[in-house]
């Protein structure tokens, strides 16, 4: 399933905080980085994807069910901005694809002797790096 989605202003928490690490001056007066917030249970995805969403074990989800980005790569808060819900719809659209089932099927006959043929010769060469005797 391929998901065409895009947060709504209403879905999305977005602060704006001060970068962490270094950046002198800039780090301590600005607040460049981005926290968002996304609660999956409130938001207008479908019901499949916010059901994995809830069950994906990333530590970007808190246990109440709400996605937390941090963005602060940039020295702009706009681009962190859009870096965040980049981030979100990517997390989205990563649970939007469904594994395919894998139905376990038998070996052939053909492969089954061809494994115990090949058992069968590798015991032979083993068999003959004994001791060789005289009779």
């Amino acid at each position: 399933m391929q998901l065409h989605w895009s947060p709504a202003d209403w879905e999305v928490e977005i602060s704006a905080i001060r970068a962490s690490g270094p950046g002198g001056q800039n780090v301590n007066k600005v607040s460049s980085a981005v926290h968002l917030r996304f609660d999956i249970r409130r938001s207008t995805l479908p019901t499949v994807i916010k059901e994995r969403l809830l069950a994906l074990s990333d530590q970007r989800i808190t246990a109440e069910g709400v996605i937390v980005i941090k963005a602060q790569e940039s020295r702009s808060q706009e681009q962190n901005r859009a870096d965040a819900i980049e981030r979100l719809i990517a997390l989205a659209q990563s649970v939007a694809h469904t594994p395919k089932v894998r139905r376990p099927t038998q070996p052939t006959r053909g492969s089954q002797q061809r494994r115990l043929a090949g058992k069968s010769l590798r015991g032979d060469i083993k068999a003959g790096r004994g001791k060789v005797r005289d009779v």
